[in-house]
Protein backbone atom coordinates (compact mmCIF):
# COMPACT_ATOMS: atom_id res chain seq x y z
CA UNK A 1 0.00 0.00 0.00
CA UNK A 2 2.65 2.26 0.68
CA UNK A 3 4.10 1.75 -2.28
CA UNK A 4 1.46 2.23 -4.36
CA UNK A 5 1.26 6.19 -2.66
CA UNK A 6 4.43 6.88 -3.74
CA UNK A 7 4.33 5.60 -7.09
CA UNK A 8 1.10 7.71 -7.12
CA UNK A 9 2.77 10.50 -5.62
CA UNK A 10 5.64 10.46 -8.05
CA UNK A 11 2.97 10.59 -11.21
CA UNK A 12 1.27 13.64 -10.26
CA UNK A 13 4.66 15.16 -9.00
CA UNK A 14 5.83 14.45 -12.52
CA UNK A 15 1.90 15.75 -14.04
CA UNK A 16 2.38 18.93 -11.97
CA UNK A 17 6.30 19.44 -13.43
CA UNK A 18 4.67 19.38 -17.22
CA UNK A 19 1.94 22.10 -16.36
CA UNK A 20 4.79 24.26 -15.11
CA UNK A 21 7.14 23.36 -17.82
CA UNK A 22 4.39 24.35 -20.21
CA UNK A 23 3.48 27.53 -18.39
CA UNK A 24 6.88 28.35 -18.45
CA UNK A 25 7.04 28.93 -22.07
CA UNK A 26 4.58 31.59 -21.85
CA UNK A 27 6.60 33.21 -18.80
CA UNK A 28 9.87 33.14 -20.97
CA UNK A 29 7.66 34.84 -23.63
CA UNK A 30 6.83 37.33 -21.59
CA UNK A 31 9.92 38.23 -20.21
CA UNK A 32 11.76 38.63 -23.89
CA UNK A 33 9.40 41.61 -24.32
CA UNK A 34 9.94 43.29 -20.76
CA UNK A 35 14.46 42.86 -20.89
CA UNK A 36 17.26 42.47 -23.27
CA UNK A 37 17.08 38.57 -24.72
CA UNK A 38 20.87 38.26 -22.76
CA UNK A 39 19.47 39.57 -19.23
CA UNK A 40 16.41 37.00 -19.20
CA UNK A 41 18.54 34.09 -19.90
CA UNK A 42 21.54 35.17 -17.61
CA UNK A 43 18.63 36.35 -14.49
CA UNK A 44 16.89 32.78 -15.13
CA UNK A 45 19.64 31.20 -14.61
CA UNK A 46 21.32 32.81 -11.86
CA UNK A 47 18.39 32.11 -9.84
CA UNK A 48 18.77 28.61 -10.70
CA UNK A 49 21.97 27.86 -10.03
CA UNK A 50 21.87 29.79 -6.68
CA UNK A 51 18.64 27.61 -5.60
CA UNK A 52 20.50 24.51 -6.80
CA UNK A 53 23.25 25.47 -4.74
CA UNK A 54 21.22 26.03 -2.16
CA UNK A 55 20.02 22.61 -2.01
CA UNK A 56 23.27 20.59 -2.34
CA UNK A 57 24.48 22.37 0.48
CA UNK A 58 20.55 21.43 2.84
CA UNK A 59 21.68 17.72 1.34
CA UNK A 60 25.38 18.21 2.53
CA UNK A 61 26.86 17.75 -0.98
CA UNK A 62 29.66 19.22 -2.73
CA UNK A 63 30.31 20.18 -6.82
CA UNK A 64 32.23 17.52 -8.36
CA UNK A 65 36.04 16.95 -7.76
CA UNK A 66 37.17 16.63 -11.71
CA UNK A 67 39.79 16.63 -13.49
CA UNK A 68 41.80 16.56 -16.80
CA UNK A 69 39.45 15.00 -19.49
CA UNK A 70 36.60 14.87 -17.15
CA UNK A 71 36.79 19.01 -16.57
CA UNK A 72 36.93 19.71 -19.94
CA UNK A 73 33.91 17.34 -20.48
CA UNK A 74 31.90 19.27 -17.56
CA UNK A 75 33.18 22.48 -19.20
CA UNK A 76 31.61 21.39 -22.69
CA UNK A 77 28.62 20.32 -21.15
CA UNK A 78 27.68 24.02 -19.54
CA UNK A 79 28.56 26.01 -22.35
CA UNK A 80 25.84 23.93 -24.03
CA UNK A 81 23.38 22.69 -21.67
CA UNK A 82 23.24 26.35 -19.89
CA UNK A 83 25.24 28.38 -21.97
CA UNK A 84 24.24 27.93 -25.52
CA UNK A 85 21.02 26.53 -24.86
CA UNK A 86 19.84 29.34 -22.95
CA UNK A 87 20.76 32.09 -25.27
CA UNK A 88 19.24 30.31 -28.35
CA UNK A 89 16.34 30.11 -26.28
CA UNK A 90 15.85 33.02 -25.05
CA UNK A 91 16.38 34.30 -28.42
CA UNK A 92 14.04 32.25 -30.34
CA UNK A 93 11.02 32.77 -27.97
CA UNK A 94 11.32 36.79 -28.49
CA UNK A 95 10.71 36.01 -32.51
CA UNK A 96 8.56 33.12 -32.34
CA UNK A 97 5.37 32.62 -30.81
CA UNK A 98 4.91 30.33 -27.41
CA UNK A 99 2.55 28.37 -29.30
CA UNK A 100 5.23 27.27 -31.83
CA UNK A 101 8.04 27.01 -28.91
CA UNK A 102 5.92 24.33 -27.20
CA UNK A 103 5.76 22.27 -30.01
CA UNK A 104 9.33 22.43 -30.92
CA UNK A 105 10.37 21.73 -27.30
CA UNK A 106 8.54 18.76 -27.44
CA UNK A 107 11.04 16.99 -29.79
CA UNK A 108 13.97 17.26 -27.63
CA UNK A 109 13.68 13.78 -25.66
CA UNK A 110 13.56 12.18 -29.55
CA UNK A 111 16.98 14.46 -30.39
CA UNK A 112 18.25 13.22 -27.48
CA UNK A 113 17.34 9.27 -28.71
CA UNK A 114 18.52 9.92 -31.70
CA UNK A 115 22.57 11.45 -31.10
CA UNK A 116 22.44 8.82 -28.40
CA UNK A 117 22.19 6.27 -30.88
CA UNK A 118 24.44 7.86 -33.08
CA UNK A 119 27.00 8.28 -30.53
CA UNK A 120 26.32 5.03 -28.53
CA UNK A 121 25.24 2.65 -31.27
CA UNK A 122 22.13 1.93 -30.15
CA UNK A 123 20.00 0.16 -32.13
CA UNK A 124 16.98 2.01 -33.59
CA UNK A 125 13.76 0.44 -33.67
CA UNK A 126 10.87 0.70 -36.39
CA UNK A 127 8.48 2.26 -33.75
CA UNK A 128 10.80 4.29 -32.62
CA UNK A 129 11.99 6.09 -35.97
CA UNK A 130 8.15 6.12 -37.06
CA UNK A 131 7.43 8.03 -33.93
CA UNK A 132 10.24 10.53 -35.08
CA UNK A 133 9.23 11.16 -38.11
CA UNK A 134 5.00 11.81 -36.88
CA UNK A 135 6.27 14.29 -34.35
CA UNK A 136 8.66 16.34 -36.84
CA UNK A 137 6.30 16.40 -39.55
CA UNK A 138 3.65 17.78 -37.10
CA UNK A 139 5.89 20.40 -35.82
CA UNK A 140 6.57 20.95 -39.49
CA UNK A 141 3.15 21.07 -40.85
CA UNK A 142 2.46 24.11 -38.19
CA UNK A 143 5.69 26.01 -39.25
CA UNK A 144 4.90 25.69 -42.75
CA UNK A 145 1.30 26.49 -42.73
CA UNK A 146 1.65 29.79 -41.02
CA UNK A 147 0.91 32.94 -43.21
CA UNK A 148 3.79 33.25 -45.52
CA UNK A 149 5.91 30.40 -44.44
CA UNK A 150 7.48 27.87 -47.12
CA UNK A 151 10.58 25.73 -47.01
CA UNK A 152 13.03 28.71 -47.88
CA UNK A 153 10.88 31.49 -45.32
CA UNK A 154 10.79 29.14 -41.78
CA UNK A 155 10.61 31.72 -39.04
CA UNK A 156 14.17 32.00 -37.59
CA UNK A 157 12.61 32.07 -34.19
CA UNK A 158 11.59 28.29 -34.62
CA UNK A 159 15.26 27.66 -36.03
CA UNK A 160 16.27 29.06 -32.67
CA UNK A 161 14.28 26.88 -30.29
CA UNK A 162 15.20 23.67 -32.57
CA UNK A 163 18.74 25.00 -32.52
CA UNK A 164 18.50 25.23 -28.58
CA UNK A 165 16.69 22.00 -27.84
CA UNK A 166 19.61 19.99 -29.88
CA UNK A 167 22.14 22.10 -27.84
CA UNK A 168 20.97 21.00 -24.62
CA UNK A 169 20.57 17.28 -26.18
CA UNK A 170 24.40 17.33 -26.64
CA UNK A 171 25.04 18.57 -23.58
CA UNK A 172 22.55 15.57 -21.78
CA UNK A 173 24.88 12.88 -24.06
CA UNK A 174 27.69 14.57 -22.15
CA UNK A 175 25.93 14.07 -18.92
CA UNK A 176 25.84 10.36 -18.93
CA UNK A 177 29.26 10.04 -19.03
CA UNK A 178 29.86 12.55 -16.27
CA UNK A 179 27.23 10.90 -14.00
CA UNK A 180 29.28 7.82 -13.71
CA UNK A 181 30.97 9.29 -10.97
CA UNK A 182 28.81 11.96 -9.23
CA UNK A 183 25.80 12.39 -8.31
CA UNK A 184 23.17 14.45 -10.76
CA UNK A 185 22.47 17.06 -8.52
CA UNK A 186 26.09 17.67 -7.45
CA UNK A 187 26.65 17.69 -11.81
CA UNK A 188 22.95 20.51 -12.08
CA UNK A 189 24.79 22.29 -9.47
CA UNK A 190 28.19 22.48 -11.41
CA UNK A 191 26.76 23.16 -14.53
CA UNK A 192 24.18 25.67 -13.74
CA UNK A 193 26.42 27.86 -11.86
CA UNK A 194 29.50 27.97 -14.91
CA UNK A 195 26.56 28.68 -16.86
CA UNK A 196 25.42 31.55 -15.15
CA UNK A 197 28.54 32.89 -14.92
CA UNK A 198 28.86 32.82 -18.50
CA UNK A 199 25.90 34.52 -19.16
CA UNK A 200 26.03 37.10 -16.72
CA UNK A 201 29.45 37.86 -18.62
CA UNK A 202 27.80 37.96 -21.76
CA UNK A 203 24.99 40.35 -20.82
CA UNK A 204 27.34 42.65 -18.93
CA UNK A 205 29.69 42.74 -22.06
CA UNK A 206 26.70 43.26 -24.86
CA UNK A 207 23.52 44.93 -23.12
CA UNK A 208 23.73 48.40 -22.05
CA UNK A 209 22.30 49.59 -19.36
CA UNK A 210 21.70 46.21 -17.65
CA UNK A 211 21.69 47.23 -14.02
CA UNK A 212 19.04 50.21 -14.60
CA UNK A 213 16.93 47.86 -16.73
CA UNK A 214 17.01 45.29 -14.11
CA UNK A 215 15.94 48.23 -11.18
CA UNK A 216 12.96 49.05 -13.15
CA UNK A 217 12.09 45.70 -13.71
CA UNK A 218 8.50 45.35 -12.18
CA UNK A 219 7.12 42.94 -9.62
CA UNK A 220 5.61 41.23 -11.87
CA UNK A 221 8.65 40.79 -14.27
CA UNK A 222 10.59 39.48 -11.08
CA UNK A 223 7.55 37.14 -10.36
CA UNK A 224 7.68 35.55 -13.75
CA UNK A 225 11.98 35.38 -13.06
CA UNK A 226 11.97 33.16 -9.93
CA UNK A 227 8.49 31.32 -11.48
CA UNK A 228 10.91 30.56 -14.43
CA UNK A 229 14.67 30.13 -12.89
CA UNK A 230 13.73 29.06 -9.25
CA UNK A 231 10.51 26.66 -9.70
CA UNK A 232 10.80 25.84 -13.32
CA UNK A 233 14.56 25.01 -13.77
CA UNK A 234 15.95 24.61 -10.43
CA UNK A 235 13.30 22.52 -8.91
CA UNK A 236 11.92 20.89 -11.74
CA UNK A 237 15.50 19.66 -12.50
CA UNK A 238 15.10 18.22 -8.84
CA UNK A 239 11.60 16.26 -9.41
CA UNK A 240 12.86 15.00 -12.83
CA UNK A 241 15.46 13.27 -11.53
CA UNK A 242 13.74 11.91 -8.98
CA UNK A 243 10.81 10.65 -11.08
CA UNK A 244 13.64 9.00 -13.66
CA UNK A 245 14.67 7.27 -10.31
CA UNK A 246 11.21 6.11 -8.88
CA UNK A 247 10.01 4.92 -12.54
CA UNK A 248 13.02 4.68 -15.00
CA UNK A 249 13.06 7.15 -18.04
CA UNK A 250 11.19 4.97 -20.44
CA UNK A 251 7.91 5.64 -18.29
CA UNK A 252 9.25 9.04 -17.23
CA UNK A 253 9.41 10.43 -20.74
CA UNK A 254 5.90 9.71 -21.56
CA UNK A 255 4.96 12.64 -19.47
CA UNK A 256 7.10 14.64 -21.81
CA UNK A 257 4.21 14.18 -24.56
CA UNK A 258 2.52 16.78 -22.50
CA UNK A 259 4.22 20.04 -22.32
CA UNK A 260 3.18 20.62 -25.91
CA UNK A 261 -0.98 20.16 -24.98
CA UNK A 262 -0.17 22.60 -21.90
CA UNK A 263 2.28 25.28 -23.65
CA UNK A 264 -0.50 25.67 -26.51
CA UNK A 265 -3.26 25.60 -23.93
CA UNK A 266 -1.14 28.79 -21.97
CA UNK A 267 -0.33 30.41 -24.91
CA UNK A 268 -3.83 30.80 -26.28
CA UNK A 269 -5.39 31.57 -22.80
CA UNK A 270 -2.51 33.92 -21.17
CA UNK A 271 -1.32 35.59 -24.33
CA UNK A 272 -4.26 35.23 -26.95
CA UNK A 273 -1.85 33.87 -29.43
CA UNK A 274 -4.56 32.30 -32.43
CA UNK A 275 -4.88 28.58 -32.44
CA UNK A 276 -5.87 27.56 -35.92
CA UNK A 277 -6.59 23.12 -36.68
CA UNK A 278 -2.90 23.18 -37.79
CA UNK A 279 -1.72 23.66 -34.13
CA UNK A 280 -4.29 21.02 -33.33
CA UNK A 281 -2.79 18.49 -36.03
CA UNK A 282 0.74 19.36 -34.42
CA UNK A 283 -0.37 18.68 -31.11
CA UNK A 284 -2.29 15.23 -31.93
CA UNK A 285 0.93 13.91 -34.14
CA UNK A 286 3.65 15.28 -31.64
CA UNK A 287 1.25 13.31 -28.89
CA UNK A 288 1.28 10.59 -30.69
CA UNK A 289 5.57 10.72 -31.81
CA UNK A 290 6.84 11.07 -28.80
CA UNK A 291 4.44 7.75 -27.31
CA UNK A 292 6.13 5.66 -29.72
CA UNK A 293 9.53 6.81 -29.70
CA UNK A 294 9.02 6.58 -25.53
CA UNK A 295 7.76 2.52 -25.90
CA UNK A 296 11.27 1.77 -27.56
CA UNK A 297 12.68 3.46 -24.12
CA UNK A 298 10.56 1.60 -21.67
CA UNK A 299 11.21 -1.97 -23.50
CA UNK A 300 14.92 -1.49 -23.34
CA UNK A 301 15.75 0.46 -19.86
CA UNK A 302 15.42 -1.68 -17.21
CA UNK A 303 13.18 0.48 -14.02
CA UNK A 304 16.52 -0.45 -11.63
CA UNK A 305 19.24 0.10 -14.37
CA UNK A 306 17.96 3.42 -14.73
CA UNK A 307 17.22 4.53 -11.25
CA UNK A 308 20.81 3.56 -10.42
CA UNK A 309 21.81 6.27 -12.91
CA UNK A 310 19.70 8.86 -12.09
CA UNK A 311 19.90 9.04 -8.70
CA UNK A 312 20.53 12.37 -6.34
CA UNK A 313 21.14 12.67 -2.72
CA UNK A 314 17.89 13.99 -2.66
CA UNK A 315 16.22 12.64 1.02
CA UNK A 316 14.72 9.39 0.11
CA UNK A 317 16.61 8.12 -2.87
CA UNK A 318 18.45 4.98 -2.44
CA UNK A 319 20.98 2.88 -4.41
CA UNK A 320 19.65 -0.79 -5.69
CA UNK A 321 21.18 -2.32 -2.59
CA UNK A 322 18.75 -0.49 -0.42
CA UNK A 323 22.02 2.24 1.09
CA UNK A 324 21.62 5.90 0.94
CA UNK A 325 24.05 7.11 -1.81
CA UNK A 326 25.95 10.33 -0.33
CA UNK A 327 26.33 13.39 -2.65
CA UNK A 328 29.59 13.49 -4.72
Amino acid sequence: MHGTGSSLRVHLALMALMVVWGLNISVVKQLTGMLDVMLVASVRMVLAAVALVVLLYCCRGRFPRWRGRTLLLGLLCAFLMVYANQVLFAAGMERTTATNGALIMALSPMISGLLEALIFRKRLTVPYMAGVLLAFGGVALVILNRPGAGWSGVAAGDLLILASISSFACGGVIVQRLARNSSPLAIGGFLHVLGALLLTAHAGVTVDEALPALVALSGLGWGFCLFSGVLATAMGAVVWGRSIAALGIGQAAVYLAWIPVFGVGFAAWLLDEPLTYWHFIGVVAVLGGTLLSSARGAAETAPGRAAGKALDCTPGIVDGRGRSRPCS
